[in-house]
């Protein structure tokens, strides 16, 4: 049984040992977007309609507006989109909630690689990047109940 108990524990180190949360700029981000990695915006949907959001992204709130949230629910929503053995990248506005909710994919959910967008979507805006409106995706995305 002790044998069964350290074989279990060195297993679970391994995989946790092999989780990475990979702190990336805005060029980073748009190479791996082109290489179809997904981009989840975890921002609020005032958030989305007062900046746009970068094509492509899929738009899940992580936190409300009072800092609460359902992760179980919400993960629910991130694993048709990628699941724990593909890489995700997450956006928020600067960065702050997106290292909290890598932490959660890495730590708790599984992910083995999650990008984290350092400065957020305030850098891909302040270096003149494009973005597109987030109605028509949010539409898009209440009609599919995949947001």
């Amino acid at each position: 049984m002790r044998r069964l108990l350290a074989s279990l524990s060195l297993i679970l180190l391994a995989l946790s040992a092999s989780a990475e949360v990979i702190h990336i700029e805005t060029a980073e981000l748009e190479a791996l977007i082109k290489r179809g990695v997904p981009l989840i915006d975890i921002r609020t949907q005032p958030e989305w309609e007062q900046t746009g959001v970068i094509e492509g992204s899929k738009l899940l709130t992580f936190f409300d507006e009072n800092g609460k949230h359902n992760a179980p629910a919400w993960l629910a929503k991130v694993t048709p989109l990628a699941d724990a053995g593909q890489p995700v990248i997450v956006i928020c506005r600067s960065g702050n909630r997106t290292l909290a909710v890598s932490n959660f994919l890495t730590q708790q959910a599984g992910y083995r690689t999650v990008y984290n967008v350092k400065y957020g979507i305030n850098r891909w805006l302040k270096e003149q990047r494009p973005v597109v409106q987030a109605t028509p995706i949010l539409s898009a995305c209440r009609a599919d109940k995949t947001c």
